[in-house]
Formats: structure tokens, sequence, C-alpha cells
């Protein structure tokens, strides 16, 4: 077991709920791979207590945090300073904390197209449609343009995914009763929402419309297999779980709050998938 000193470096999850979260797993698995004085913690943090709490952790001496639901977008308002992803998506899923204040990221696209590409799918294969329009949505898409595709985005609440859209233009709009009609036309769909994820409302999503090469990619990953990927398989779609975003959107955080670059890998997977 690994011993903390009194100068651990420490960083954390925060979201609400946030027990459902593998990345304390995962960060664990990295500190005892490289030998690193550190841990990271699960952080449950309401919204109404988000403002106050974040900017006390950065005073308490932690590195940084990562961001889950429903934060991304209050993340965003918290900080000095942010990258151009997070500029662009108006959503933070990485907190960076400094001398200088709090430093914002948003590596959701990055992890999303990692993971892709990991499952030999290339992001600018053809148009992609976005299942939602918060911060994971915003990230996502927002890296699918700048990797060259086109994106349209709809949502149960239309306003929604119009501003989104609005935000990262040439986006489409879909009304979200035609998502499963449009199906044809799309080359990729991203499952963006909580829809699916253990404890939430399940994503009602009919598959027969898709083309053949149709690939379906899932956001969340509790479960790890989601009724979304199992309908695709029985069809024969491609399917991509969201653990891989989860552990490649993971390499930046960690870097700049330990120092050391971690390596995704199946004996990473493992762990976090069991």
């Amino acid at each position: 077991m690994r011993l903390l000193s009194g100068s651990a470096r420490l960083a954390g999850v925060t979201g609400w709920p946030v027990a459902h979260s593998r990345s304390p797993r995962l960060h664990n698995a990295w500190l005892e791979r490289h030998g690193i004085d550190g841990a990271y913690l699960p952080l449950p943090v309401r919204r109404e207590d988000f403002a106050t709490v974040i900017p006390a952790l950065a005073k308490a001496g932690f590195a940084g945090l990562n961001v889950t639901i429903p934060h991304k977008e209050a993340a965003f308002a918290l900080c000095a300073e942010v990258d151009d992803f997070a500029r662009r998506a108006g959503a933070v899923n990485t907190l960076v904390f400094t001398a200088g204040g709090i430093e914002g990221r948003n590596t959701d696209g990055y992890g999303f197209l990692a993971n892709l590409r990991a499952h030999g799918v290339k992001p600018d294969a053809g148009p992609a449609l976005i299942l939602g329009a918060g911060g994971a949505a915003r990230g996502i898409g927002a890296a699918l343009q700048a990797a060259g595709a086109e994106i349209a985005f709809t949502n149960r609440t239309p306003e929604r995914a119009a501003a989104l859209a609005a935000a990262l233009p040439p986006a489409r709009v879909l009304p979200w009763a035609a998502r499963a009609v449009a199906l044809a036309d799309y080359a990729l769909l991203v499952n963006a929402t909580s829809l699916g994820m253990a404890g939430h409302p399940p994503l009602e999503m009919d598959l027969r419309g898709a083309g053949p090469s149709l690939v379906v990619a899932d956001i969340v990953f509790s479960p790890l297999e989601t009724p979304l990927l199992a309908a695709a398989r029985q069809r024969g779609l491609k399917a991509v779980e969201g653990l891989g975003m989860l552990l490649h959107q993971a390499v930046p955080g960690f870097a700049a709050w330990f120092g050391v670059t971690p390596t995704v890998d199946d004996e990473i997977y493992r762990i976090v998938a069991s």
C-alpha cells in the first residue's frame, strides 16, 4: 500500500453524483505504476455548492480536478484562463490550479477522438450526429469539427441544441423526433447524454434506419455495454464503448497534476473495467 507524505500531490473528480466514476481507480493505478506521492479522490459536490467548493480546494493545495456531470459549464465560469477547445465548447472537464488562478481545459474531445482511432475509426469518415447538448456534447462536437467532420446536434430540449449549434457553426440541428429516420445520412452516431447510464432513464434509439457502415459510440461507461451498444452489435454495426474515452481524456490532466504522461494500455483498461 502506498503511504502519502505531507507533501503528497492531490487531485480528484467532482460531480453530482460521483460514486459511479471510475476515474479514481484509473488515476490511482497510474500513481501506483509510477511510484508518485499523491492521491486522486472522488469529490461529490452539489450544484449550489460548486462555485464555493472549487476555489476552496484550490486554496487547500489540490493540484486540480476532473469535472463531470452536471458541472462542466459551471466550471468554465470559474476559470481565469481556458484552452481553445474549452472556449469553443463553453465547457471544462479538467481544472488545473496554479499560482495564477484556475486554468480550464476540455479534454473530452481529445479523449473521444483518441478512442475512435484506437478502434480503427477515422473521425472525418463522414457526418456525425451527436445526441445531447451538454458539456460532453460540446467538447466532442468541437473536436470532430477540428478533425474535419460535419456535425449535427439533437436534444430533447431543442433550444439547447440550437444554442450549441449556433456556438459551433456550421453545425446543424435535427429535431429529436427525427433522430432515428435520419440515421442513413450519418457515418457516426454519438450518445453524449447520460441516458442509458446506470441510475438514469434508458436511451430510446431505433437503429433500423442505419446504414451498414454506421459507427455507434456511447460516452456512457457504467455499464460498459450499454443497451445502445448492444443494439448496434446485434445489427452488425461497429460499436465504440465509453471507457476508452475516459482513459484517453484523463492523460493530459494527470500529466499536468503529477508531472508524468501516463500510457493507456490493456493493463490499465482491465484495472478500470474490473
